[in-house]
């Protein structure tokens, strides 16, 4: 799926409680606290699908329809542990991600090449999808970010992507990259038979028959949502007619204004407590809140890893803004 330094800072004490990849004043800390950060994950999951290489590694690789509730739960840990973790917690999780991508191999049935999961290409474009998708719904939603902490964001998560086997350098570090990126790898996506059967889940996982009704009053209008938000080719791909963002917006907005009503606490459980364990280690004043960022001030210095001169691989990059 980094860096966010305005310059040299203080080296973090031996002493001091890890801040983690990013830290409390990133961006990333704010913004991944959100409710309708579960918006852009479903988005995310619609675009990556579309890249027939990439979907194939997840559907020759497992049960899709009978594991994909675990495969969401084991992404969403994911981004919980690289985003409030600790260090050692995200190294540990990254290296798993890139053990799994050695691992595996996918087969393509036209030409019957195999190909490995981890080739750059495929993590580049789950990586971009991800970014997109988490930026885009979140800015649509209500919260105000400003083009020099959406550029901050972007570059922060170089530092992921570094996780799962990127070179960081060859990662966008502004959203202007972003989209040139999907610019020109336009001709690739398609929607396959593994991009319906994502497609086909999304619109109505399988559930226990007593859900079934909340599947269709709660989960069909967020997945319905989160599709309605995809870039118009993304749509036409998937053979169905874009809506006026004009209309997307404001449910996006609406939404979001709901989903913020349910007590932080209770929205934190979800992944697993992340959020409330990193306020244990690092203190209570560290508590994310997405609008404050509409004050920049409050993100610019502090403490993390992602807001020191690197990615994690020592390469200095720009300070973004």
């Amino acid at each position: 799926m980094s860096e966010t330094g305005t310059g040299a800072t203080d080296p973090v004490p031996d002493s001091a409680p890890d801040p983690g990849l990013f830290g409390p004043r990133s961006v990333t800390w704010q913004l991944h606290s959100d409710p309708v950060m579960w918006i852009a994950g479903i988005r995310a999951l619609y675009l990556q699908a579309l890249h027939p290489r990439a979907v194939r590694c997840v559907t020759q690789n497992s049960d899709f329809r009978n594991d994909a509730r675990c495969r969401l739960r084991r992404t969403a840990g994911f981004v919980g542990t690289i985003s409030y973790g600790t260090t050692e917690a995200a190294e540990r999780a990254g290296a798993r991600v890139r053990a799994i991508h050695r691992r595996l191999t996918a087969t393509d049935p036209t030409t019957g090449e195999r190909y490995g999961v981890g080739e750059p290409e495929l993590p580049l474009w789950v990586h971009c999808a991800e970014v997109d998708s988490y930026l885009q719904v979140v800015r649509r939603s209500g919260i105000p970010i400003g083009d020099a902490q959406a550029d901050r964001y972007v570059a922060e998560h170089r530092a992921g992507a570094r996780l799962v086997g990127l070179e960081p350098g060859l990662v966008p570090a502004t959203t202007a990259e972003p989209a040139g990126y999907f610019a020109r790898v336009r001709p690739e996506p398609a929607c396959g038979p593994e991009a319906r059967e994502v497609d086909d889940f999304l619109r109505r996982p399988p559930v226990p028959t007593l859900l079934v009704p909340a599947r269709e009053l709660l989960w069909r209008r967020v997945a319905s949502l989160a599709c309605a938000s995809l870039p118009p080719y993304a749509h036409e791909l998937y053979g169905r007619p874009a809506p006026d963002p004009e209309t997307v917006t404001p449910r996006l907005t609406a939404t979001g204004n709901l989903l913020r009503r349910i007590p932080a606490r209770v929205r934190w459980q979800l992944p697993p407590e992340h959020i409330l364990r990193a306020m244990a280690r690092l203190g209570p004043d560290t508590r994310p809140a997405p609008y404050t960022l509409q004050d920049g001030t409050a993100i610019l210095d502090g403490p993390g890893r992602a807001q020191r001169g690197d990615g994690g691989d020592s390469g200095r990059w720009r300070t973004p803004g």
